[in-house]
């Protein structure tokens, strides 16, 4: 049963949300026949990369909040990570678009790296403080999850993978999206934003109970005849 995450490399609740469904699904007794797919989403698609500005005065500015009002905020959510084992440090963070980073996670999804990409991205923005628009650093996050270092050094240089980005984003919208994380298992329910583990797996419990009614099945109640075995004897 497939699950698809739409996210963005820049939202702190989708990192703590991939960390609490990860935690539901590592106790699903089914996880095997789950497969998960990350897309894309921009939650500021006109945002200017701007390397020298503080994450605090970029958000009081795009809410029209106080500058303590935005450092409190990030305190909260800092608590929050904190409490999945997530480690942020916006004092770090750089302001920056995150479309080619979605763009690398396109080609990552295309040698099913997907989720290795995610999790590096998220790691390069919200703990090591590194600019994700950068191509330079974007092509060693893809070179130390195994991708062809050369290969995403020139998917970067041209407009590969946009169509996929921009799909991704229209694909949210139509499903009725507000905002990320936002989790559609078998495109059937949905569950926006980080929720406890707790209700992702009453999802995933609903989700595939569903799902596996629809399979083929695998195992036959079977009415016994005279027959032979695998191993040459016959009855």
């Amino acid at each position: 049963m497939k699950v698809e995450i739409w996210s963005d490399i820049m939202c702190p609740f989708c990192y703590i949300g991939k960390r609490k469904f990860e935690a539901a699904l590592d106790k699903f007794p089914e996880k095997d026949k789950i497969e998960v797919e990350w897309k894309s989403f921009q939650l500021n698609p006109d945002l200017k990369s701007t390397p020298g500005t503080n994450v605090y005065d970029y958000l009081a500015e795009h809410k029209g909040i106080s500058r303590d009002q935005s450092v409190r905020m990030h305190q909260q959510v800092t608590q929050s990570a904190s409490e999945v084992g997530l480690t942020y440090n916006f004092d770090k963070a750089v302001v920056a678009n995150s479309f080619d980073a979605h763009r690398l996670i396109q080609m990552a999804k295309a040698q099913k790296l997907g989720d290795a990409a995610e999790e590096k991205l998220f790691i390069a923005y919200f703990t090591e403080g590194k600019n994700i628009a950068d191509h330079e650093v974007l092509t060693d996050i893809g070179a130390s999850i195994g991708l062809d270092r050369k290969a995403v050094a020139d998917m970067l240089a041209s407009g590969e993978f946009a169509g996929e980005v921009n799909l991704d984003v229209r694909e949210a919208e139509q499903l009725g999206a507000r905002g990320v994380p936002f989790f559609v298992l078998d495109r059937k329910y949905g569950v926006s934003g980080a929720q406890p583990s707790e209700a992702f797996t009453q999802a995933l419990t609903q989700a595939f109970g569903e799902w596996r009614k629809t399979q083929p099945l695998t195992t036959l109640e079977t009415t016994e005849g005279p027959s032979c075995a695998l191993d040459g004897t016959c009855d």
